[in-house]
């Protein structure tokens, strides 16, 4: 007896509700599927199922032996999948959506990597700025959230992050260098809209005790919503701005940008990638999570090096 046919043949039975119509799904004849569950029964010592004229059911021992058939055969082919994606092609099409910020600095760097390893995966990237991840249509939807995010999303966090306070040198020989929080009150300050630093007031943490904070009255002198405009003000002089290290990374590391009052942060962000489900997770969208994470985590550890002057990894900024 071939058991495992004989298994799936019993499964079949149950999901179609009848011998007949197994046979037909299985490309078998009736007599074939009636055999091989008799000769299930007969291995097993009992009857699984109750046969009348019209209808077939489940005896008691059949229900305990279906569930377990069931997660048998299912953990069978999970096995053969597993084992024939070795040697297969991962393809198909792969939707990422992602604010602009993050589709410029953490995105656009990996796509270059990723399709070298992948060249079958196609990548559909929708860029836009969205409040709550609309996680509906997409495969990956990258978001950053404060350490209190707390949404009712499927989500993997990437990355935990950082921002920081940085100046040019021509603006700190020109107005001088501060050297603690306080300081930011005598300085030209750059606000990014929607973070967690308020129009007024400033609240800063400690960069290696971040129960420790200070709160200090600053007054942005420029206030956008575009952490470009704001990067490109602070390398012409215009003031201090908190950015991340990784996206001033190569400025700092050319000593066009400065980092100040260190070892205090604007605060602590994390990059997650929301997901439709947990559960049947295509393996292209897998081995791209795994890819964006080890890649961005990569970036982390080079932009700390860059920064230098004791910068804090970060990744991705306040900008949503």
């Amino acid at each position: 007896m071939d058991r495992l046919l004989s298994m799936r043949v019993f499964q079949r039975v149950i999901d179609e509700g009848g011998f007949a119509a197994a046979a037909r799904a299985l490309d078998m004849s009736p007599a074939v599927v009636t055999r091989l569950v008799a000769d299930l029964e007969e291995h097993l010592g009992t009857r699984l199922l109750h046969r009348s004229t019209r209808r077939i059911s489940l005896s008691e021992a059949g229900e305990s032996y279906l569930g377990r058939v069931r997660a048998i055969l299912q953990d069978i082919d999970e096995a053969d999948i597993l084992a024939n994606q070795h040697t297969q092609e991962l393809s198909g099409e792969l939707h990422v959506l992602a604010t602009p910020v993050l589709a410029t600095y953490v995105l656009a760097p990996l796509i270059a990597g990723f399709r070298g390893l992948y060249p079958k995966i196609t990548l559909n990237l929708q860029v836009e700025s969205f409040m709550e991840p609309p996680i509906e249509g997409h495969d990956v939807t990258l978001f950053t959230a404060n350490e209190a995010y707390d949404g009712d999303v499927v989500a993997r966090k990437i990355a935990t992050t950082q921002a920081v306070f940085v100046a040019s040198p021509e603006y700190l020989k020109r107005r001088g260098t501060p050297l603690q929080p306080a300081d930011l009150t005598q300085h030209d300050c750059l606000g990014i809209r929607g973070s967690t630093m308020g129009l007024r007031q400033w609240r800063l943490k400690h960069g290696e005790r971040l129960e420790e904070h200070v709160d200090v009255p600053v007054t942005p002198v420029v206030w956008s919503n575009h952490i470009e405009t704001l990067i490109r003000a602070t390398l012409d002089g215009a003031g201090i701005a908190p950015t991340t290290v990784e996206l001033v990374a190569p400025f700092l590391a050319t000593g066009e940008l400065v980092r100040v009052i260190s070892p205090w942060i604007a605060g602590q962000l994390l990059l997650y990638a929301a997901l439709p489900s947990r559960q049947f997770m295509p393996r292209r969208t897998r081995v791209f999570l795994d890819y964006l994470t080890e890649q961005t985590r990569l970036q982390l550890a080079n932009a700390m090096g860059a920064g230098g002057n004791g910068c804090s990894a970060a990744a991705v900024l306040y900008q949503r």
